[in-house]
């Protein structure tokens, strides 16, 4: 058994080496082997932790499988114990992965829910998110709108403007 300290400072471990190996991705040749290292990580995890969920998930999602991917995210999510950057992530991925599967309205409704959970450094992914479910269900200027204010902030100039025509993109 773990005592809390022991568990918080193995999150801490996992969380880091999958990011190293999700950052290794590309030298995977194979998924298989890809699964088989993040599954091996989470399986240092307790049985059904919600970090351990949330990696399996990220796995199947980088190499396409949406539809592997989603009852992954929803465990992890239900099963609370995602804090943070993984929480939201989690959110995020999973809502992009139903957009991929086809349930865009779900998608979109947990993406704007989420935005009532607070501002932090993942808001632009989240907005971009949010305009690739606008313009599946047809709403592409809706969707340009979001993305062109997300992407203001981040140009080296026109910065005003582009936001400005982004959102004037809703008003005419």
């Amino acid at each position: 058994m773990h005592d809390v300290t022991d568990l918080s400072d193995l999150h801490a471990d996992v969380n880091r080496r999958a990011a190293a190996l999700f950052a290794a991705v590309d030298d995977y040749e194979q998924e298989d082997a890809f699964f088989a290292e993040i599954d091996a990580l989470a399986a240092e995890l307790p049985a059904g932790d919600a970090d351990g969920l949330f990696h399996r998930a990220c796995a199947r999602d980088t190499w396409g499988h949406s539809d592997l991917a989603v009852p992954l995210y929803r465990e992890a999510l239900e099963r609370g114990g995602l804090t943070g950057e993984n929480r939201r992530r989690a959110v995020i991925q999973m809502a992009s992965s139903l957009r991929n599967i086809g349930e865009v309205r779900t998608a979109l409704a947990m993406l704007e829910a989420e935005r009532a959970h607070g501002s932090d450094h993942l808001d632009d992914a989240l907005t971009c998110t949010t305009a690739l479910c606008l313009a599946t269900l047809g709403r592409e200027r809706e969707g340009l709108s979001l993305a062109l204010v997300a992407l203001a902030k981040h140009l080296p100039r026109y910065n005003r403007s582009m936001a400005n025509y982004g959102r004037d993109l809703l008003e005419n």
